[in-house]
């Protein structure tokens, strides 16, 4: 498992992002303080890309920018690593056309 660190800008501390990729699919995971679960992105490996296929912040967590810090991290390991993204997530899809910036990391869909 590697391990990154995001700075987060809402709020003053750092957030430890852990990525876990286990080849064929993986997560990105931010331990949340009073919370049993962590805030997590998980993906599905096709080929050279990754789909975000989900994001989930714990209720009580929601709101702080964590799912966004999840995906901005995603998006450096992308460029990072040299992998695509295909944001199958709506959260992550959401993200995706608010960023024009990212385009370099999403990932042509076939049809």
């Amino acid at each position: 498992m590697a391990l990154g660190i995001v700075q987060r800008k809402k709020e003053k501390f750092m957030s430890e992002i852990s990525v876990t990729d286990e080849t064929t699919h993986g997560a990105y995971s931010a331990k949340v303080d009073g919370a049993e679960q962590p805030a997590e992105l998980t993906w599905q490996a096709r080929g050279n890309a990754r789909i975000a296929t989900h994001t989930f912040t714990p209720p009580a967590a929601r709101g702080k920018g964590i799912a966004f810090d999840l995906v901005k991290f995603m998006v450096q390991d992308a460029r990072d690593n040299g992998f695509t993204i295909v944001p199958q997530c709506s959260y992550v899809a959401a993200q995706f056309r608010k960023h024009p910036e990212w385009a370099d990391v999403r990932a042509e869909i076939e049809s």
